[in-house]
């Protein structure tokens, strides 16, 4: 048994207990896997070289190459970055504090201690292998190493290693940045122990919330296998086209179901130097002509990188910003100049009739098949992306799964290579293909010769994958994976309404899940909250309010809201706002235990619905915030209230210094409309309490909140006590609006962010009533909806909710 398993729960699916991790490499993805280690609690030891001659600060310092301060510059430096980056690489600040920083020759030793080691140094065979020796000298044995290299052959870095350091070895290939990129690439060796591999799998899924693929020892593994072999093979077709990267990228971003950075903008945001190292790396290592001629490396792009021009990070790579009438502008590169001009977007009508398909595969159907330039390049780049990765199953990876994740994990695909291939028709396109003199991969021969139309065959009760050999298996899925479009396939569903459905995720549980346009609230929303309250009460154990769309919630409909105001439609939209704050107060004290599973974008109504809930299980990438100021409201729906709840409770409301302090930081949170960039942080502002839950596998978020529903209803659930609430009254009504004006007189804020902060400050304050007066909930509740009410009303509110509709982001007037 593996040191890490010695103290692993009997569970289902064994987790290793991993509670100290060493990284050695300091650089950017060394680091940042310390940081991400870190992020889910695991104390890190970050090591690096020795500098082998002092900095100019150092040597103003008067320090020496003995000093430790000297001796650890690299790691510390290494650390110093996660503190400084954005986005983020950690959850909170705070975490950092878990990494310990140390260097090579002095600390060897600390590796006895940890749990697991990786090794993120330099990409360079040797430097490798000399490595690994030094680290099996210390190594306790049991204990899991593993490189990250994005394309050395795993076997050969520890290939002068004992059989025992060996079978605990393996690769596990992180994408950058570790916290936001879901895939990590297990490359297990020949000599690697297959629990070892189940035991990281398992870990990794859970503990640091990857998307794992298992892949071969083969060159640049899976998916930078597929994807740099993709980025190529369109920047040839650009250059043969005589189009430029703003063009390409026209087609290859949305269009094709990929990033909005597309090719280009993507390849900047990579670097190009990095790009090219890994391009090489496929063409030095594999044996056939014709794919070593793919992953040649235009002459131009090599000039680019001797010119410095590497992308974001030098400032300028097939993109640059350049100051223009109208300020900065973004320019993209002639390739046949060299010089930079203006962008410009590739027009056609495969690409409108692409934005106006009501689904992807009828999107991609209208781009491929379409007769036209952009059509053309789009079919192009597909068809040989497709044959590739069916040319090289079995050789990266066993099977279509692995591939199709490993693209959509790594590369933010929206469907794997053979999803596309079933979304525009096996059939149909392998006999363009044959009629363009193509040659068909042994896999698709299979497929076809099986008599099968797809790679995937789809039912409500499961999903099978095609197989070398002429089969279809069953697709596993991890078991905490609740897919609530597969339970609403096999009839699942309890009530609907076009805004969000009712359904039923097993075990007695109901989940509620929006499926409005953007997930934006709405009577239907309001409706179906109401008929789940009727249902689960009469029926069910309990709710969980989620979903697994783009986002948890971004609020209430805007453009509803504007367009009652406009009408002055002043009894409907205060009707609205009623009847949302009642419903609020109805999950609040209904008789089941509710659970909210915020994700993503959680803003304004998204955060009043999570609010109320008993618990709240959030992603670990929730990014939370009451938001309405930027479009010249304040929250309407109870969420100031609540604040007020959260943040007052077990204060005696004789204390009004530490009830002044409190409504002050409310005040700062709401006023300045600041979102949480993590659930972590979340907790900071108590947007989420520090006994609710964070998921860092969102996949495993539903399934996670319905345990925590059924942990509440065993315990004997009983719904909360209505409280009254202290508040500040009119004293502190005056503080909070005086400091309001000290940032308008400073020029910090305009007068119609005062007039919003003096709205915002009156409810938070509850009026003009003694300091320390308990209220209830209704006396707020009615005060926020007054103020909301009259803020709607304002002409420069109006602008500013039209602003955001029009720009999708706040206008400051």
């Amino acid at each position: 048994m593996s040191k890490i398993m010695q103290a692993a729960p009997n569970t289902q699916r064994a987790v290793p207990k991993i509670k100290q991790a060493a990284v050695i490499g300091a650089g950017v993805m060394g680091a940042a896997i310390a940081g991400h280690l870190a992020n889910v609690g695991i104390r890190t030891t970050l090591l690096d070289i020795v500098p082998r001659e002092l900095s100019d600060k150092e040597k103003a310092k008067g320090l020496t190459l003995e000093d430790r301060a000297v001796r650890n510059r690299l790691a510390q430096a290494g650390k110093d970055r996660l503190q400084k980056e954005k986005p983020s690489p950690l959850y909170h600040k705070r975490v950092a504090d878990l990494i310990t920083v140390g260097n090579l020759e002095d600390d060897l030793d600390r590796l006895k201690e940890a749990d697991w080691i990786i090794e993120a140094v330099v990409e360079n065979l040797q430097i490798k292998q000399s490595l690994f020796s030094q680290i099996e000298k210390v190594w306790t044995p049991g204990t899991v190493v593993s490189s990250n290299t994005s394309g050395i052959s795993i076997e050969k870095m520890v290939s002068g290693c004992s059989e025992d350091f060996r079978s605990h070895f393996l690769g596990t290939h992180f994408f950058n940045p570790p916290r936001y990129m879901k895939l990590l690439e297990i490359i297990p060796t020949s000599d690697t122990k297959p629990e070892i591999v189940d035991e990281m799998k398992a870990f990794a899924e859970s503990v640091l919330g990857k998307g794992v693929v298992l892949a071969k020892d083969t060159p640049n593994f899976i998916a930078n296998r597929i994807g740099v072999y993709g980025l190529l093979i369109t920047l040839q077709k650009m250059m043969e086209e005589g189009l430029g990267p703003d063009e390409v990228d026209a087609v290859t971003g949305r269009a094709m179901g990929r990033p909005k950075s597309a090719t280009f903008r993507t390849l900047d945001l990579v670097g190009l130097d990095t790009f090219v190292h890994v391009a090489d790396n496929v063409r030095e290592n594999v044996d056939d002509p014709e794919e070593q001629k793919a992953f040649e490396v235009p002459e131009v792009l090599r000039k680019m990188v001797a010119n410095g021009w590497l992308g974001t990070k030098s400032d300028q790579g097939f993109f640059k910003k350049v100051k223009g009438e109208k300020g900065k502008e973004i320019h993209a590169l002639d390739l046949q100049t060299m010089e930079y001009r203006p962008r410009k977007k590739l027009k056609a009508p495969s690409l409108e009739m692409a934005k106006r398909a009501k689904s992807l595969p009828e999107q991609l159907k209208a781009l491929v098949y379409a007769k036209d330039p952009a059509g053309e390049l789009a079919w192009y780049i597909t068809k040989k992306v497709l044959l590739y990765s069916a040319a090289r199953i079995p050789e990266i990876a066993d099977d279509i799964v692995s591939v199709d994740r490993a693209m959509k994990w790594g590369f933010n695909w929206e469907l794997g290579p053979f999803e596309i291939w079933d979304a525009i028709g096996v059939e149909k396109s392998v006999a363009r293909m044959r009629e363009e003199g193509e040659t068909i991969p042994l896999l698709v021969e299979e497929l076809l010769a099986s008599g099968a139309k797809s790679f995937y065959e789809k039912s409500p009760m499961e999903v099978k994958a095609f197989q070398i050999g002429g089969r279809f298996s069953e697709v596993e899925e991890h078991e905490k994976v609740i897919s609530l479009a597969q339970l609403k396939e096999q009839g699942k569903v309890i009530h609907s309404n076009r805004g969000a459905s009712l359904i039923d995720i097993g075990d007695d549980v109901a989940c509620l899940e929006f499926h409005s346009p953007k997930n934006a609230i709405a009577g239907d929303i309001i409706q179906m909250i109401n008929t789940a309250v009727k249902e689960v009460s009469a029926n069910y154990r309990g709710l969980v309010i989620g979903n697994q769309g783009g986002n948890f919630c971004v609020g209430a409909n805007l453009m509803l809201i504007l367009m009652e105001a406009q009408d002055q439609n002043w009894p409907e939209l205060d009707l609205m706002v009623r009847q949302f704050q009642k419903t609020m107060g109805s999950l609040r004290y209904m008789d089941k235990p509710v659970v909210a599973a915020p994700f993503a974008m959680t803003l304004g109504g998204g955060v009043e619905i999570s609010l109320p809930c008993d618990r709240i299980q959030a992603a670990a990438e929730t990014y939370m915030g009451l938001v309405e100021p930027g479009v010249g409201l304040i929250p309407g729906g109870g969420g100031n209230k609540e604040m007020l709840i959260r943040w007052t409770e077990g204060i005696d409301p004789k204390d009004t210094m530490a009830l002044r302090s409190v409504v002050n930081k409310i005040f700062e949170i709401i006023g300045t409309a600041k979102v949480a960039t993590s659930a972590m942080e979340a907790k900071e502002y108590k947007f989420i309490r520090e006994y609710d839950g964070i998921t860092i596998n969102q996949d495993h978020l539903i399934y996670d909140a319905k345990q925590v529903v059924l942990a509440l209803e065993k315990a004997g659930y009983r719904p909360p006590l209505p409280k009254k609430i202290p508040v500040v009254g009119e004293t502190g009504y005056n503080t909070l609006r005086l400091g309001a004006y000290g940032l308008l007189q400073s020029g910090y804020i305009s007068d119609h962010d005062y007039k919003i902060a003096t709205k915002l400050a009156y409810v938070l304050a509850g009026g003009t009533l003694p300091e320390g007066t308990l209220v209830d909930e209704q006396y707020l509740l009615d005060i926020e909806r007054e103020a909301f009410l009259s803020l709607a009303g304002e002409p420069k509110s109006q602008q500013r909710m039209q602003y955001m509709l029009a720009k999708n982001k706040p206008l400051r007037n």
